[in-house]
């Protein structure tokens, strides 16, 4: 906020909504881009980018999801 990083001031409110949800609220402007853009940088950061993505739900709404992740086991020779 205001071009300052880690500053979300008053504009900006995180809470915990429990089940391992969060919500976001914003009372400015906030591009759903920019929001895509900390969380998957955030995710990498956790080392969690491989397993999860981010996906819009609704207009202004997005979610995690896993990725499917099939097996590929027992198919290989070895020789």
């Amino acid at each position: 906020v205001d071009g300052r990083t880690a500053n979300l001031g008053d504009n900006i409110t995180v809470s915990n909504l429990g089940d391992g949800r969060i919500e976001v609220v914003s009372h400015q402007d906030f591009s759903g881009r920019y929001l895509k853009y900390l969380t998957k940088k955030f995710l990498k950061k956790q080392q969690l980018r491989d397993w999860l993505r981010v996906v819009s739900t609704n207009k202004g709404e997005y979610s995690l999801k896993f990725f499917n992740v099939v097996g590929e086991e027992g198919d290989e020779d070895e020789d």
